[in-house]
């Protein structure tokens, strides 16, 4: 499919708190560095690509990015892309970023934060964005251990209006009820794709009746997750892939999208052409034999 005249209002919108915003999205994590994200012997992006990237994507219409301040390689971050590339800010632009995990500045992971630790977290992101408040925070969950005493953290800092809206990440239906218990929640950002984690099908169903956004990660990816897509595609995806003139990825971000109009995509690039693809992913509209075909791959857990 041509991916000249795409643009995000293709996919529809979705209103995630106050804000509509369009279903496609834009990932920052792969924005730094070439390769996997996160590696020890990754290459630096190139600066002025990664800004072009991130100019294109609004010109595209593409107004959620999301984002953290742990997305950082030795010479880049993600944040101060967006800044350089972005600020001052449009008005429809919804930047969303993630807390929980940290890094030091050599790159090595560290623990994750307490409640008391959070603040200093949120400050980080403003710092870095060149804000005076965040439009949403993810609390980023590892284990399935209680997050109330966290995510009451982010609360008071929502109260105090350092945050619009908040979210949770990594998580489990638990979680969301534990979360919803303490304050609004407006998304849930989970991997998930086709063949990946089928049994959060009907977490994703349960966001959608709540009115909360499912946010996947991965989707592309997949399994590859960081390291990104493999260069082996299953032949549902492909067959599906040429009865559209469509790519393998353009077909997981549409699966994706159409598993419910609270889903939102949020692929990530630093490559140009990847990103105007990604946008014209969301034009791509399955049919009933295609979606119970890549259904029946997805159930398979493949």
């Amino acid at each position: 499919m041509t991916s000249q005249t795409m643009t995000a209002a293709a996919a529809g919108t979705w209103t995630l708190g106050d804000r509509e915003i369009n279903r496609i999205g834009f990932g920052a994590m792969r924005l730094t560095q070439s390769g996997e994200a996160f590696a020890d012997d990754a290459v630096p992006s190139d600066r002025g690509r990664a800004i072009r990237v991130l100019r294109r994507a609004v010109e595209l219409g593409v107004n959620h990015i999301d984002t953290a301040a742990f997305y950082f390689s030795p010479l880049r971050s993600a944040n101060e892309l967006i800044s350089r590339a972005l600020a001052p800010y449009p008005e429809d632009l919804v930047v969303t970023t993630k807390v929980g995990p940290g890094r030091d500045p050599s790159g090595a992971w560290i623990a994750h934060a307490t409640a008391r630790q959070l603040r200093g977290q949120v400050e980080e992101n403003l710092r870095q964005l060149g804000r005076d408040h965040l439009d949403v925070v993810n609390l980023r969950v590892v284990g399935s251990d209680s997050i109330a005493e966290r995510f009451g953290a982010l609360a008071e800092l929502r109260e105090a209006g350092l945050i619009r809206h908040l979210g949770i990440s990594n998580v489990t239906p638990e979680h969301l009820d534990e979360a919803q218990a303490i304050a609004p929640v407006v998304c849930v950002q989970n991997m998930y794709g086709i063949g990946v984690r089928p049994e959060h099908d009907a977490f994703l169903r349960t966001c959608g009746e709540r009115g909360v956004a499912f946010v996947p990660f991965c989707s592309i990816a997949g399994d590859g997750r960081q390291a990104g897509a493999s260069g082996a595609e299953h032949e549902e995806v492909l067959a599906v892939a040429r009865a559209h003139g469509a790519s393998p990825a353009q077909v997981r971000l549409a699966w994706t999208l159409q598993r419910g109009s609270h889903v939102l995509a949020i692929p990530g690039t630093g490559d140009p052409a990847h990103l105007e693809a990604n946008v014209a992913a969301g034009a791509l509209r399955l049919t009933a034999d295609d979606l119970a075909a890549l259904d029946s791959l997805h159930r398979r857990g493949a």
